[in-house]
């Protein structure tokens, strides 16, 4: 599934634009200007399913430092210091990934 059956595409490419420089990443800002914040817990997995590229039920390091691929082709990849930083962020567990749940907690902190 495409992400701009869930998201507007405007908002895509206003967020995407706003974090083009590498070391820009902010995930709250990212995720509210994305339009993500304020979505149904089902359109959150549903954005998660799709950054979740090898369905495994977790996005692993990797998938997390081409996230912004995963909003669209005009995304970059993640430094590892962002990427770090998001998998810090978001993984309340410490097992190295991020589940569907701890997402969800992710996107409601922004």
């Amino acid at each position: 599934m495409p992400m701009t059956k869930v998201l507007k595409e405007a908002d895509i490419t206003k967020a995407l634009t706003t974090f083009k420089a590498p070391g820009s990443f902010d995930y709250k800002k990212f995720f509210q200007l994305v339009g993500l914040k304020g979505k149904t817990a089902g359109e959150v997995k549903a954005v998660f399913d799709i950054l979740d590229k090898d369905q495994s039920g977790f996005i692993e390091e990797d998938e997390l430092r081409s996230v912004l691929k995963g909003f669209g082709p005009e995304g970059r990849d993640l430094s590892e210091s962002e990427t770090q930083a998001l998998l810090a962020a978001g993984d309340e567990d410490h097992d190295g990934k991020i589940g569907a749940d701890e997402f969800a907690k992710l996107v409601a902190q922004a």
